[in-house]
């Protein structure tokens, strides 16, 4: 008996569609046994693909994520993330710098949100009313949409991390210990434009350890001044009470004063008429009426509204909580236990003749006393540490207060004894007053400690000059520490810093590695996923 050929296999899956050759031969031969021949058979369209490939593969997420950049703008992040599942959009809306000050990586908090797990919508500190405004937007579809399931990569801390925590006290912003302010110590001499604060803490009472690398949270309290003038512009009384609690003191501990939320500005637009309510609205809706939206904190937000006094119940209601803030630990609690330190820049500025104050850094440097106490508690650092063998060598880049962290990791192989050799590239602004903790890391060098000791000073001569410079003018003898196999950190600024120490460092990959400059940023790229290239910028 005579046996019919096969018959030609169905092309359904369009050569432009968005699937590899192997998955349109499977979406092909799939489709083809659930039609008949004698069917006319329409092939699918790219996007009528894309949507099937979704319904083949789950949720139609690869697991990158190309907008995990500290220095992209939201608009560009939520671009990249379009067609993601939701919980990969909310990852795409966070801050991207996975400082933990969430009690989170950006990853896990958004995971924590689309799977309910967590309702809190304003823990991203450095991504402020950008982030928050995004996130409200975003959780609304979760209102038509069934609980999103984990994602298949999702490491097991996301499940088991709710909003309250249990565990001992001090190892999450959601359960703080207590801790004694120690002492302050100006780092600057006379002439710099900086005050930045060498701080230290007892953690004798907290019972708390850390290991070099973690960050430390601080509850600070907001300023006297501050919030007298807020109760005198409300015509409230201090001693009003707000849940069992006096009004001042609700707005010294319990909620933040700046920037002013949309929330606020809706409760002004219930409470005013005409075109203040409407500008008020506007606000609300993360409009800029006058131009101003960005410099406005409460006061400044009661001010723009003269004569609109909201109750000091609803108005505290109107406001976020306090946020800790996330310092980088300056200290080894292998040199000093029992202690911990901090490097704090102090920040001051004046808008519209009105000094304005960084909440804790002002707190830590004016606002409390030795002997104090203040809640406190330890962040674990995300990916973020010394080389596990200590033979291994390191390369620090730290200006500025990035030098933090090396601080604390020269101290910690000090105190261990590893022989692992340091190099450390530090710079700021004038050498004669802004080279912190010179004594320490020159004594370092004279032992031998600190293996080699670059410096950079921006404003001592006609052109600035920064750490990447320096970098390049040693690029060879980077090179080299690279190839036998250094590990490289940065700490700083992640906008402008940290993008040209890094392409300063695929320069010298490329010119002492001989490789093109595709080549190299490959290279930095695997440094990366190694581990070997680790970075703790804001």
């Amino acid at each position: 008996m005579n046996q019919m050929s096969p018959p030609p296999m169905l092309d359904i899956i369009p050569e432009t569609a968005p699937f590899s050759a192997e998955q349109r031969s499977w979406l092909n031969g799939f489709f083809a046994g659930l039609v008949s021949l004698d069917n006319v058979v329409t092939p699918l369209s790219s996007a009528q693909g894309a949507e099937v490939m979704k319904g083949v593969a789950g949720d139609g997420d690869d697991g990158e994520a190309p907008w995990h950049d500290q220095t992209m703008p939201m608009t560009e992040r939520m671009k990249l993330a379009e067609g993601r599942p939701l919980r990969r959009r909310m990852m795409a809306a966070m801050a991207q710098q996975d400082c933990g000050q969430c009690g989170y990586n950006c990853h896990d908090y958004s995971e924590a949100i689309a799977g309910r797990k967590e309702e809190r919508l304003n823990l991203c500190v450095p991504g402020g009313k950008d982030t928050n405004r995004m996130l409200k937007a975003l959780y609304a579809e979760l209102d038509a949409a069934p609980a999103a399931k984990p994602a298949a990569d999702a490491p097991a801390t996301a499940e088991a991390q709710p909003a309250a925590p249990e565990g001992p006290a001090g190892r999450s912003r959601d359960n703080p210990a207590t801790a004694a302010f120690l002492s302050r110590r100006l780092l600057n001499k006379m002439g710099s434009e900086k005050e930045t604060y060498h701080i230290e803490f007892d953690l004798a009472k907290a019972g708390l350890d850390y290991v070099v690398g973690d960050s430390f949270g601080v509850f600070a309290r907001n300023d006297t001044g501050l919030v007298d003038q807020i109760i005198a512009v409300l015509g409230a009384l201090h001693t009003t009470p707000i849940n069992g609690k006096p009004l001042r003191d609700v707005l010294l501990d319990d909620v933040s004063l700046s920037p002013a939320p949309d929330s606020l500005f809706e409760l002004i637009s219930f409470v005013t008429g005409g075109a203040q309510r409407e500008k008020a609205r506007a606000l609300a809706q993360g409009e800029d009426p006058d131009g101003d939206a960005a410099n406005l904190d409460v006061l400044a937000a009661l001010t723009k509204f003269s004569g609109v006094r909201p109750h000091p119940e609803a108005f505290v209601e109107a406001l976020e909580p306090l946020q800790p803030r996330l310092y980088s630990i300056s200290s080894s609690n292998n040199a000093t236990p029992g202690k911990l330190s901090l490097t704090v820049d102090t920040v001051r500025y004046v808008i519209n003749k009105r000094k304005r104050l960084g909440l804790a850094s002002t707190f830590l440097a004016e606002r409390i006393n030795p002997g104090e106490e203040l809640k406190v508690y330890v962040q674990k650092a995300h990916g973020f540490a010394l080389p596990e063998n200590p033979e291994t060598p390191i390369i620090m880049v730290g200006p500025g207060t990035g030098i933090a962290p090396f601080r604390a990791f020269l101290n910690d192989r000090k105190a261990t004894g590893a022989p692992g050799r340091n190099w450390l590239f530090f710079g700021h602004q004038r050498s004669d007053c802004d080279f912190y903790y010179a004594d320490e890391l020159n004594a370092m060098k004279a032992s031998g400690h600190l293996t080699r000791l670059s410096l950079a000073w921006s404003r001592d001569g006609a052109e600035k000059f920064y750490v990447q410079d320096r970098m390049r003018e040693v690029g060879r003898e980077l090179w080299s520490w690279l190839a036998d196999g250094a590990h490289l950190y940065i700490c700083g600024d992640a906008k402008r810093m940290a993008k040209d120490v890094e392409r300063a460092l695929v320069d010298i990959v490329a010119q002492f590695g001989a490789r093109s400059t595709d080549e190299a940023i490959a290279f930095v790229g695997e440094l990366k996923k190694k581990g070997r290239f680790q970075q703790d910028v804001y």
